[in-house]
């Protein structure tokens, strides 16, 4: 019927039920949700950092199910506007996902940081893992039968919404690991250990140092 209606079976249906073999993922934002449920252990039940770091290991089975769908997701080409919109939404979870996990788990080896700030950053983390997934599922009324009264204006306007704050998100979260990980470094800095910490995130983050 509309263009958004093919986004639905090409992106959110179909592409799902090809993934659906090596897990099962009910809709994207069940992605994010999981990781978030299970991140949520590092809080309420770690109680050393090794309990942190076996937790975070749940955490990251998750998220290695969840790449292989994203990155099956960015294979997907051709689409007509509206679906590429809603399929960029997805994605971006997905990079927020992305940075979590490759942030939190080089925090994990980074000596500078103790118990009690690791599991500080896991809970910010989670907070903003959530609101991605939380703004995900308002495209549910774009692509579901409560959505079909929708005019295409409406409908895009809802698309361009939802993306122009999960973008905005994104950056966010890329702040909120630059200013954890400066505090890191400056620590670092007192003990001559700077170099160590540069070799461990990489030099992009030194604009905040």
């Amino acid at each position: 019927m509309k263009k958004i209606i093919l986004l639905a079976s090409i992106v959110l249906v179909s592409f799902t039920a090809q993934v659906k073999a090596q897990f099962v993922v009910t809709d994207p934002a069940h992605i994010a949700t999981s990781i978030v449920n299970s991140a949520n252990q590092i809080v309420q039940t770690s109680s050393t950092v090794s309990n942190v770091i076996k937790n975070f290991q749940e955490v990251q089975k998750l998220y290695n199910q969840g790449k292989e769908y994203y990155d099956r997701l960015k294979a997907v080409h051709d689409l007509v506007k509206d679906a590429k919109k809603v399929k960029d939404c997805i994605l971006l979870v997905g990079d927020i996902g992305d940075i979590y996990v490759n942030s939190f788990q080089k925090m994990l080896s980074d000596p500078h940081f103790n118990y009690d700030e690791l599991v500080t950053i896991s809970n910010g983390y989670t907070m903003l893992l959530q609101s991605s997934a939380d703004m995900l599922l308002e495209l549910k009324d774009v692509v579901n039968a409560n959505g079909l009264s929708m005019t295409d204006h409406e409908r895009m306007d809802i698309i361009n919404y939802v993306y122009d704050r999960l973008k905005n998100h994104r950056n966010l979260v890329n702040y909120y690991t630059r200013k954890s990980i400066s505090v890191s470094y400056l620590r670092a800095k007192k003990e001559g250990d700077e170099d160590n910490v540069i070799a461990l995130y990489g030099k992009s983050y030194d604009r905040y140092w």
